[in-house]
């Protein structure tokens, strides 16, 4: 590296003393700058192994859920034959210490493990952290089935954020936790709640098109056809169908795909949506008066439309 020399009076090699933080002329030794700050990153490790490379040396967020704010320290266990007995030692008086947290920790850590198998953002884990808290807060759940509980806040968290989940959904990361289990859990949560505010929680509308999206993407579906569905589960609002939303959103999905030309089976449709053939059936059949006003007319032609099978 050159820069300007006022002693010299010309460009001359300069050297950067990295302790002093100066940079010194290589040729008369003049100091042209002191105390230069070094703003490349610090990639030190400040881990207990040495072959550890990991460059993080902060902790976690804080959580104002916890009583000392998730900021406590936690001794680590000895790796092997390498961790000195003072630090297993200390592990081993933490341990036995009583930590009022430590079921909390442990919930928040399933909570946050069953969000990541179903893809949800972080707002919905933090939502069901707090519904968990609420309730744990109330000291009545003691006995009832902890698994069941915790999928229940996490359902309850996707309603309230506007993107709701089926119950078979969450039932899937559950830890064995049935959906019956599931939803009497999410009853008695929602009587919890409300005896703690005095009024009822509010738990959010459910609309079939919430779920379009996400069922299209797992049949593997085309934009096009993806758009179609939207649309006609939107349109599909306008008229009394006394179905449940999910049942709703599996009917108008098999009318697209069988205008479409990589028509899905009534068994694909069912494993998709997680709505079993039967009840899609019947909802088709309820749908089916309606199909003319339904479907955009973009997408089929009154002649389609008529090529429909009768239910």
């Amino acid at each position: 590296m050159d820069a300007f020399c006022s002693d010299c009076k010309r460009q001359t090699e300069v050297v950067f003393d990295h302790s002093a933080g100066d940079t010194v002329c290589s040729e008369c030794g003049l100091v042209l700058e002191s105390h230069s700050i070094d703003e490349t990153s610090e990639w030190r490790t400040f881990a207990n192994e040495s072959g550890d490379n990991d460059p993080v040396r902060v902790g976690g967020p804080t959580n104002p859920l916890l009583t000392d704010g998730g900021l406590s320290t936690v001794i680590a266990k000895p790796n092997g034959a390498t961790g000195d007995f003072l630090s297993s030692s200390l592990g081993r008086w933490q341990n036995r210490g009583s930590n009022p947290d430590r079921g909390l920790i442990l919930a928040f850590k399933t909570i946050a493990t069953m969000s990541d198998r179903l893809g949800l953002v972080a707002t919905i884990k933090d939502r069901a952290n707090e519904i968990f808290k609420r309730v744990e807060d109330q000291k009545s759940s003691r006995g009832r089935n902890q698994d069941a509980l915790l999928a229940a806040c996490l359902y309850i968290a996707c309603r309230q954020e506007d993107k709701p989940r089926t119950v078979k959904e969450i039932c899937s990361v559950a830890n064995g936790a049935t959906k019956k289990e599931i939803g009497r859990a999410k009853e008695y949560i929602v009587k919890q709640l409300g005896l703690e505010n005095g009024q009822s929680v509010e738990m959010g509308t459910i609309h079939a098109g919430d779920f379009m999206r996400r069922f299209c993407s797992n049949l593997g579906m085309n934009n096009q056809v993806v758009k179609a569905a939207q649309e006609a589960v939107t349109k599909s609002e306008e008229f009394d169908i006394r179905r449940s939303p999910i049942s709703i959103a599996a009917a108008v999905i098999y009318i697209i795909t069988q205008l479409s030309d990589n028509k899905k089976p009534l068994k694909d449709i069912s494993v998709a949506t997680g709505v079993a053939e039967g009840t899609i059936r019947n909802s088709y059949k309820d749908l089916y008066p309606h199909v003319s006003k339904i479907i955009p007319g973009w997408y089929a032609k009154e002649e389609d439309l008529k090529n429909l099978c009768s239910p």
